[in-house]
């Protein structure tokens, strides 16, 4: 393998540590082994760069037995290296259409946003079950940077978690942002969902219950 390689290959595995830790909060050497299936050794040089990058910091844990252990979490410096869909500037134009004409018109902005979306991916799902909507949508939000993870919990139901937000800074300042990404995933899955959840809060992550209706709640 020649050096260059080599050095897109170190630069696949960091990757893959900033994205485990963006959607694991924190995590210590041991469980990045296994996830990349490297040596500690290994992990460790890994981590050593990204230290020096200023995009991730450790803090020690006691554990109740053994020795304590560090575990590691992003910076804010490492936002950036996530999709935002520039943020800054689409707040900032966001507001600006509130001052010249009004809320009501930002509504309008939002709804009109999620009919396009509507109108993008309904026709995927048409004649798609419950359980392969479901799938749809989370593959839909991994398109958009999302970074989603759906979990089965039982017939019926799912869990759908989002660990990346690429309109936080615009969801924080105008909630309407959210409330129609969730009356869209309504529409697109014809599902009750319920955000449990929420990054703009200040939560650590967007969280969704999505839950099939039953025979007697369908329109």
């Amino acid at each position: 393998m020649n050096r260059h390689a080599v050095y897109f290959q170190e630069q696949d595995k960091r990757r893959e540590i900033l994205v485990l830790l963006k959607k694991r909060r924190s995590v210590d050497v041991h469980e990045l082994s296994k996830h990349l299936g490297i040596t500690k050794v290994a992990v460790r040089k890994h981590l050593d760069v990204l230290h020096r990058e200023r995009y991730i910091e450790s803090r020690i844990v006691r554990k109740r037995t053994g020795r304590p252990a560090y575990v590691y979490h992003l910076t804010k410096n490492a936002d950036q290296l996530f999709p935002r869909h520039y943020s800054d500037l689409a707040t900032e134009m966001v507001a600006g259409i509130q001052d010249l004409y009004g809320e009501a018109f930002v509504d309008q902005l939002f709804e009109k946003r999620m009919a396009r979306m509507l109108q993008n991916h309904r026709e995927v799902m048409r004649g798609q079950g419950f359980d392969q909507r479901v799938k749809t949508l989370a593959r839909i939000q991994k398109e958009e940077g999302y970074m989603p993870h759906l979990e089965k919990i039982r017939d019926g139901l799912y869990t759908l978690e989002e660990a990346n937000c690429p309109l936080l800074q615009v969801a924080i300042r105008f909630p309407q942002a959210c409330q129609c990404e969730l009356s869209l995933f309504e529409s697109l899955v014809d599902a009750q969902v319920e955000r449990t959840s929420c990054m703009a809060e200040g939560q650590v992550k967007c969280r969704y219950l999505i839950k099939e209706k039953l025979s007697h709640e369908e329109s």
